[in-house]
């Protein structure tokens, strides 16, 4: 069975590494789902990990319907971890009605090349689960990372029995609350990879900050957090 680690900095690769992890995938940002980790953590991961690395292409936060700006962007993070050399890739991408998004999808698949393709927990909001995975299960994406449409892959398993019963090529790896507890639960129903984090909350600063910098109000599935041009130059305005 295949292991792999959401690891969100270089101290949780290496650690992943060390502790027999088959691959990684490397994000940062896991409190808002994971989104695409800078160029020097990239390079460093890079020259420093051995094991086969798939970098998350998530330009930001919040749902995963994006524009043509942000789809740009996409693309040009691909055709880095292209130029660095990485296993693979880890993408989504959704219409506003809970569908895939079919025409952008190819053109991140098309420039993705020989790199692999993990189709991320964005198949966690598809309207029609199954057509979505005849799809994806039609292309040349080779893994669906999902929990079975709930908030754990253990409270969905018996969906993801099902997906996997009815999958052809592409394989089915359950992930979101995988734990010590449960891995085996997983192997046992047939599934070949899982995905985990096995993130535990580490102090490093031995006092609080006098000034929190976490905002939970910017935290939103169907919201973004957006620079308002007439707020900003009302302010400009006001102080030039």
């Amino acid at each position: 069975m295949i292991v792999e680690v959401c690891a969100n900095s270089l101290e949780s690769a290496l650690n992943a590494e060390k502790a027999g992890a088959d691959r990684i995938e490397l994000c940062s940002e896991l409190a808002v789902g994971g989104i695409t980790p800078s160029y020097g953590l990239l390079k460093a991961v890079r020259e420093k990990i051995s094991i086969p690395v798939r970098v998350l292409i998530r330009p930001r936060s919040g749902n995963f319907t994006y524009d043509n700006g942000e789809l740009d962007i996409m693309k040009e993070n691909i055709k880095l971890c292209k130029k660095l050399q990485f296993d693979g890739v880890v993408f989504g991408m959704l219409d506003a009605d809970f569908n895939l998004d079919e025409k952008n999808l190819n053109q991140l698949i098309l420039l993705c090349g020989d790199l692999k393709i993990t189709f991320h927990r964005a198949f966690d909001w598809v309207k029609n689960p199954v057509q979505a995975l005849r799809w994806i299960d039609n292309s040349v994406i080779d893994t669906i990372l999902t929990s079975g449409q709930e908030k754990k892959a253990i409270e969905g398993l018996d969906f993801l029995g099902q997906l996997n019963e009815k999958v052809g090529k592409t394989v089915i790896m359950p992930g979101s609350g995988i734990n010590v507890n449960n891995a085996h639960l997983f192997k046992e129903k047939g599934f070949t990879a899982i995905h985990l984090s096995a993130v535990k909350m580490m102090q490093k600063l031995n006092n609080n900050p006098k000034v929190g910098m976490n905002s939970s109000q910017m935290l939103s599935d169907t919201f973004l957090p957006i620079s308002q041009f007439e707020i900003i130059q009302e302010v400009v305005n006001s102080v030039k």
